[in-house]
């Protein structure tokens, strides 16, 4: 019945959009090694990444209305990439993870909010994923397995970062320093974003070379960024 109503092609469809999706999730999850979150936690943050693409579609359609009024071309291209897109995307998972984790039992560690944040932002690309696998193919989903799904992975890691930093300043009574690192938990996302989506742009003018230098460098960044914070974490409670 399950073949009858989705075909085998449409799953391997799904399958292709979503195995990148788990394999990221399942191996930042293995990288906590203090204190492993509960299941259904991670799986509700999935479910709250696919709800903020809906928020985020609202924003960017909000923000494309109001980018008619930008008089440069140029400047709108540069507002669209980091303010629209960027914006509304990564301030939607930060707003479901922020909602669902900050006052959350389990996050007694500080490396959990990379999970926590790497869980919204795959539930995310994962839904993503989908819908352009079904737009344009199967091809699309073995480009955006090695380029689209691990760069919110990586927005995700640098998100959790500084998110854990802030959780532990709050903790510790530095509201005002919690504050400061949950502005660069949104801000710094964003500048990555853009990036990517803007170089990502010119590529197709013959900088290829630079989009793969930048990917490259964002994955072996952000590689070493979750070793890191998984080899350093601590307890925050």
């Amino acid at each position: 019945m399950f073949l009858f109503l989705f075909g085998s092609y449409n799953l391997i469809l799904i399958a292709a959009a979503v195995i990148p999706a788990i394999v990221l999730l399942v191996k930042v999850y293995r990288s906590d090694r203090l204190d492993q979150e509960p299941p259904r936690l991670i799986l509700q943050l999935v479910l709250m990444g696919i709800l903020a693409t809906f928020t985020a579609m609202v924003g960017e359609w909000i923000g494309n209305r109001l980018l008619n009024a930008v008089n440069n071309s140029a400047l709108a291209e540069v507002l669209l990439y980091f303010v629209v897109v960027a914006g509304c995307e990564e301030g939607s998972k930060y707003f479901f993870l922020r909602r669902r984790t900050w006052y959350e039992e389990a996050f007694n560690c500080q490396y959990d909010a990379v999970v926590y944040a790497v869980a919204v932002a795959l539930g995310f690309a994962l839904w993503e994923n989908i819908s352009y696998v079904f737009q344009y193919g199967f091809s699309t989903a073995i480009v955006r397995a090695i380029t689209a799904v691990p760069g919110h992975a990586c927005f995700g890691v640098f998100m959790g970062a500084w998110y854990g930093s802030a959780k532990r300043a709050d903790n510790y009574g530095y509201p005002e320093k919690s504050k400061l690192y949950r502005i660069l938990a949104v801000l710094i996302p964003m500048l990555l974003h853009g990036a990517y989506d803007y170089i990502a742009t010119r590529s197709a003018g013959g900088f290829t070379w630079l989009f793969v230098i930048f990917v490259a460098a964002m994955f072996y960044v952000s590689f070493k960024l979750v070793h890191k914070l998984s080899d350093q974490d601590r307890y925050i409670v």
